[in-house]
């Protein structure tokens, strides 16, 4: 069973990352055989990216219904460019599929956003959570003293 952290927790990193929001939306459920595929792609990304960690995946968390929502957290930019553009990797055959079989038909949306993170433009705390997003990419650490309060975690 996974702990529980029952205190005020944060995530500490000195370095510069990337948080990636990914995921689809069904706009036609009945077209099964255009959104199923879709969906079927990203777990094939995620065992290869979790078996070659030189890829630069830190961690990922996810969110499904309608809309699906995928939160990962990346070395750097240029290490999701490499992977993206990778024609070895799953992700470049997907995509390829995906234009293919839906292109901009409508029947399902996809979407991502990109931010560079660097030190002191981001905060976190988590209390009464397992490690979660941003601590299980990076040091776990108490919410104390100097991570006290999110001015003090921005500093910091």
């Amino acid at each position: 069973m996974k702990t529980t952290y029952n205190k005020r927790m944060t995530a500490r990193t000195d370095g510069e990352f990337v948080v990636f929001l990914i995921g689809m939306r069904i706009n036609k459920p009945w077209k099964i055989h255009k959104w199923l595929p879709v969906a079927l792609a990203m777990p094939r990304m995620l065992k290869e990216l979790y078996a070659q960690p030189e890829q630069g995946l830190l961690h990922h968390e996810q969110w499904f219904g309608r809309t699906t929502m995928m939160v990962q957290y990346w070395k750097s930019f240029e290490h999701l460019e490499r992977y993206a553009k990778n024609r070895d990797a799953e992700h470049l055959p997907a995509w390829t599929a995906f234009n293919k079989r839906v292109g901009s038909n409508g029947d399902v949306g996809i979407w991502h956003e990109t931010y560079v993170i660097r030190p002191g433009q981001y905060e976190n705390v988590y209390n009464n959570m397992q490690r979660f997003g941003l601590a299980k990419a990076f040091e776990h650490v108490e919410a104390a003293g100097r991570y006290a309060s999110a001015e003090e975690r921005m500093r910091a």
